[in-house]
């Protein structure tokens, strides 16, 4: 449940002037406003699972979306029956200006491509259907100058193929491939909540600029709660951390009796040195490897 000091658990990320959101309970577009963050821009909500802590402010947050006079469709991906739980959420928010594209996961793992983000969908261990996502901006390899020049190609055709276009010039045709490096290091993000452990979520945080996972519980003596409930320690979600060796580790999702999170981060980060106990309106800027790396702000 929300607290007087603490909403509910979600994640945004913005790139390119798409953002994208993962949960939306009770409380979620009053924090997004605390940051000073507008709902308009957002593309696509991923829903973890439906209970309520994590749908449930979602007509506020469409209603908000629609007063905005917002026009373009907004695509939501989520477990089976996605689209009968946001229909009966709708009840109270019948009339959008935008439409709502639904896209159901039906594997246990699955991909999706929108906007300018890549998005892998994977089950975890819940008590009803839950799964984890890893959001991804792919990076296209370097730009080679002297295997374009030796095509012969047009300099106004370099661009497309960058792009990662295919071309038709004088019957030939071009491909990225033939101009291009190999890939290079992307940025990723791994989001999971609301879980057991399980070996494919350290498999997913492996390669991640950041790992955000559930925290439920602080004290050991809640070891047996978290396995009867489906949840996790902050100590269980520190060691898939180190299994993965994942750059950086946020917890999140506590539990209401877990007052004070920093309170219990030096016995985890014995585990994992670069745990973070996450805090409402906690950002970080991810950029490429070869770039200069953004801060955190709390």
């Amino acid at each position: 449940m929300p607290l007087p000091y603490r909403w509910l658990t979600s994640l945004m990320t913005r790139c390119g002037g798409s953002h994208l959101l993962i949960d939306c309970g009770e409380g979620t577009q009053i924090a997004l406003k605390k940051k000073g963050w507008s709902a308009k821009p957002i593309d696509v909500i991923c829903f973890t699972h439906y209970h309520a802590d994590h749908i449930s402010g979602l007509p506020g947050l469409l209603l908000t979306m629609g007063n905005a006079e917002r026009k373009e469709p907004v695509k939501m991906i989520g477990p089976r029956g996605l689209e009968r739980v946001v229909t009966a959420l709708r009840t109270i928010a019948p009339e959008l200006p935008f439409p709502i594209e639904f896209i159901e996961i039906s594997e246990k793992e699955q991909d999706f491509s929108v906007g300018p983000y890549q998005i892998h969908a994977f089950r975890v261990n819940h008590n009803i259907t839950c799964y984890g996502y890893s959001i991804s901006l792919p990076r296209a390899g370097k730009f080679q100058l002297e295997k374009a020049k030796a095509l012969e190609l047009p300099v106004r055709f370099w661009g497309l193929l960058q792009k990662g276009e295919t071309v038709e010039f004088e019957g030939r045709t071009y491909t990225p491939d033939m101009v291009m490096g190999e890939a290079r290091k992307g940025i990723k993000v791994t989001y999971c909540t609301d879980t057991r452990p399980m070996p494919v979520i350290a498999r997913e945080a492996e390669d991640a600029d950041l790992f955000i996972c559930e925290g439920m519980y602080g004290d050991r003596e809640k070891a047996a709660k978290a396995r009867e409930n489906k949840h996790m320690t902050m100590y269980e979600a520190a060691r898939l951390a180190r299994d993965a060796d994942t750059r950086e580790m946020w917890l999140t999702h506590y539990s209401p009796s877990l007052a004070w999170p920093e309170d219990y981060m030096e016995e985890v980060r014995k585990i994992f040195p670069r745990a973070y106990a996450a805090r409402d309106g906690q950002t970080i800027e991810l950029r490429f490897e070869d770039e200069e790396q953004g801060g955190t702000e709390g």
